[in-house]
């Protein structure tokens, strides 16, 4: 039984929308307080971006891969007297990443300080007692963002006012780059430093340097994965949900949300579930969840109108592909860096234009777990940043073979020898994907771009001031992407409904 059950949630309904770290998380919280939640999924497998993909004996992760801030997730666990080893194993990743160029320089990003250090000394000795201080630097954010502030609702202006004084002395108005460049000269050590943005559907040159806790987050708690791949987290998570009482409905796509005098009463799925509950918590899309879901609702259609204006993370292309036979000496995750990097992120984030040149991300899981492939085989994604449909409107179902095939051929010209002939298995995932799939205006793959402005207060709030009853968890939502961000605003999200219903 929940620890909390009966004291808290007084086993009040609550429906969540949406299956994805940040729905099973506020779930898995709010069923150990005592509520009666039941969690509506649209799919076929819970997981939203987590989803899983299976062909021939392979395993594809579809979406995230890099599992960091382990002990977010273990909380999860704990809150009900249970422990995460029980469910999954999770297991460390060395490096973290392995960054690549064209010109052939490689650097092993980890947290062996010794091996990091060696490697900046060598390539430029004068930027080693810069990263220290840019280190130093990257701990003070994190426990200001991230410790502080990461699972708490900022709900009134005057909580941003509060904060406003450590924001403007940590000089959270610059961008990523711009603060790794104080302290970092050498141009490949300012690129792998400040890279991390992008994890989180951020432009280094616009995302606030608060995102730079990334690197400490990292260098404190490690990079890892769990055995499986990320689908079994995510069986894990809806395991404890179910051991803990609650209901996970598949295939239960939500068509509205229903409210009267001004709150949330109820829900109705396109299968005709009707369900009337206290609160509703949406982990799909922010907007989409206001325009599509509340149709009907005059508040709602305004705040939809509001967001139009907002500005969008960017989208991804990606390409799952197994081979039939092993490439040695590929590491786990490994990052590839074109011959352009602001100019890159300036067609992808401004301009809207499909670039001709690459810097990837290469997902081998097998080099972890070779049981995420038939024997001999391995296991891959790539993953390229493009632009969203609202900067680059374009038929992907047309471009998406065209588009493969340039960066397979990239791939076997610059890192994996004869990789096409190699290829068994192959399946590609656009933009419109994450529109049509995922519901994910104007197929963002990160919600709402990590700007200052768009942050904290400034970011759809965890729970709506005029529409009582209807709270938001995930990346559109304070904190924001990446999977130590959507648990977070689980956290926070769950703290408010608890405070709300009890």
């Amino acid at each position: 039984m929940p620890i909390n059950s009966g004291i808290k949630g007084n086993g009040k309904k609550v429906a969540v929308i949406g299956s994805g770290f940040g729905g099973l998380a506020t779930a898995i919280r709010l069923q150990s307080a005592g509520f009666q939640v039941e969690i509506f999924e649209k799919r076929d497998l819970p997981g939203g971006r987590a989803y899983v993909f299976r062909e021939k004996g392979f395993t594809f992760d579809a979406g995230p891969t890099v599992i960091t801030a382990p002990e977010c997730l273990e909380e999860l666990f704990e809150i009900s007297g249970r422990q995460m080893k029980d469910y999954l194993t999770m297991v460390p990743v060395h490096p973290f990443y392995r960054l690549k160029w064209e010109d052939g320089y490689v650097f092993d990003y980890s947290n062996d300080e010794e091996a990091l250090i060696g490697q900046i000394r060598q390539k430029s000795p004068e930027d080693v007692n810069g990263y220290q201080k840019f280190l130093a630097y990257s701990k003070e954010v994190y426990t200001k963002g991230y410790v502080d502030l990461a699972a708490k609702a900022f709900l009134r202006f005057s909580s941003m006012i509060r904060v406003a004084p450590d924001l403007i002395r940590l000089s959270a108005h610059r961008s990523v780059f711009s603060v790794v460049s104080k302290f970092i000269k050498d141009p490949h050590l300012r690129q792998g430093f400040s890279f991390h943005s992008l994890l989180v559907g951020g432009n280094p040159y616009s995302t606030s340097s608060i995102y730079t806790l990334i690197h400490f987050l990292e260098r404190k708690g490690g990079v890892h994965f769990p055995l499986g791949g990320t689908g079994s987290l995510v069986q894990g998570l809806v395991r404890l949900f179910q051991d803990l009482g609650g209901k996970l409905h598949l295939n239960a796509e939500v068509a509205e949300i229903q409210t009267a005098e001004g709150k949330v009463t109820g829900i109705r799925t396109k299968s005709g579930i009707q369900s009337s509950v206290s609160a509703v918590v949406s982990n799909g899309d922010v907007l989409r969840t206001y325009s599509d879901l509340m149709r009907t609702n005059v508040v709602a259609q305004k705040k939809a109108r509001s967001l139009e204006n907002k500005d969008f993370s960017m989208s991804l292309f990606l390409i799952y592909f197994g081979t039939d036979k092993k490439y040695p000496g590929i590491a786990h995750h490994t990052v590839l860096f074109g011959p352009r990097y602001k100019e890159l992120l300036a067609d992808i984030f401004k301009n809207g234009k499909l670039p001709e040149d690459f810097s990837l991300y290469l997902h081998a899981p097998t080099v972890t777990d070779p049981k995420l492939a038939p024997e001999g085989c391995e296991s891959f994604y790539v993953l390229a940043p493009v632009a969203h449909l609202g900067k680059m409107p374009m038929d992907w179902n047309e471009q998406a073979p065209i588009y493969a095939e340039k960066i397979l051929k990239y791939l076997e010209e610059q890192y994996l020898p004869d990789l096409r002939k190699h290829i068994i298995v192959k399946k590609f995932f656009t933009p419109l994907d994450f529109e049509s799939q995922l519901n994910s205006h104007v197929g963002a793959a990160f919600s709402l771009e990590p700007t200052l402005l768009q942050s904290a207060y400034f970011r759809v709030h965890n729970r709506d001031s005029k529409i009582g009853g209807l709270y938001f968890a995930g990346a559109g939502t304070h904190p924001g992407a990446g999977v130590p961000g959507v648990v977070n605003s689980a956290k926070a999200t769950a703290e408010l409904v608890i405070e709300d219903l009890s």
